[in-house]
């Protein structure tokens, strides 16, 4: 009799369904460029290709993985297991509306609240990454492995956007004064305004460390399993393994982590929602 199958071979089996149903987006999302957009909030955009996709995708995996539950940024839940896909169509809605390339579609599998597989496509960057928990991470094929980095005035640290909605004010005040410890610390401080792209560029060796203050599941599994598959720790900003209950999130290079905890708890970003 041969082997019983083992969770990272599910996982594993997962990867062509997910890549598939990327694809799908992708080719979509890069023949739909400009779009038009709405207002989902206080300075918060939606397009019709983010419904569109989400709409399209949602359905495609209901099909391929009945078992599998669906959570949309736009739409919310659909179905229910112990798995859950999870969806952002387009991470990086305003800068797909305005032309910029730092945008794409983040698809990721959680197991109960962990991130186990994820595939992050940026279409106007030529580049899809993907990793399945205990199978590596790669981009466009190709082995991928966070950098080395050790010291923090080495380091280049993405920040999630600043807040919008309500209190933003205070939210925001949180963020300047980590941006300014930083930038008296670090080498570079960048914000892309994707959270797809700040981890898969983490996971790449492009960047040292990513924080994001504001999140949810959607935003953050895909890039989270490709991280840590990569090397990375992924964390809360309060030291806690990052689980998709999470309200923050420090995902960085190991060398880095006793650096960094210490400037997020000083400026008080360990509870920021």
């Amino acid at each position: 009799m041969g082997a019983e199958p083992t969770a990272v071979t599910a996982y594993r089996d997962l990867l062509p369904i997910a890549l598939d149903a990327v694809d799908r987006a992708a080719s979509f999302m890069q023949r739909q460029v400009p779009v038009a957009s709405t207002s989902k909030g206080d300075r918060d955009l939606v397009s019709e290709i983010d419904y569109a996709i989400e709409r399209d995708l949602r359905a495609f995996l209901r099909d391929a993985t009945p078992g599998i539950a669906f959570l949309g940024e736009e739409e919310g839940v659909s179905g229910t297991g112990e798995c859950q896909w999870t969806l952002d169509p387009v991470d990086g809605t305003v800068n797909f509306v305005r032309g910029l390339p730092l945008c794409g579609i983040s698809l990721g599998l959680l197991h109960g609240v962990r991130p186990v597989l994820g595939v992050v496509d940026l279409p106007f960057l030529d580049a899809r990454y993907w990793a399945a928990e205990g199978c590596g991470a790669f981009v466009n094929g190709q082995p991928i492995k966070a950098r080395g980095t050790k010291r923090l005035s080495e380091a280049i640290v993405g920040m999630g956007d600043f807040a919008t909605g309500s209190d933003a004010a205070h939210k925001n005040r949180t963020r300047l004064a980590l941006m300014a410890r930083l930038a008296e610390t670090v080498q570079r401080v960048r914000m892309s305004g994707s959270a797809a792209v700040d981890l898969v560029w983490l996971a790449e060796g492009k960047i040292d460390a990513a924080i994001t203050l504001s999140n949810h599941p959607w935003d953050m599994t895909a890039g989270v399993a490709i991280v840590r598959e990569a090397g990375a720790v992924v964390l809360d900003t309060s030291g806690a393994d990052y689980t998709a209950d999470s309200l923050t999130t420090l995902a960085i290079t190991p060398g880095l982590v006793g650096q960094m905890l210490p400037h997020l708890q000083v400026t008080g970003t360990t509870g920021t929602p």
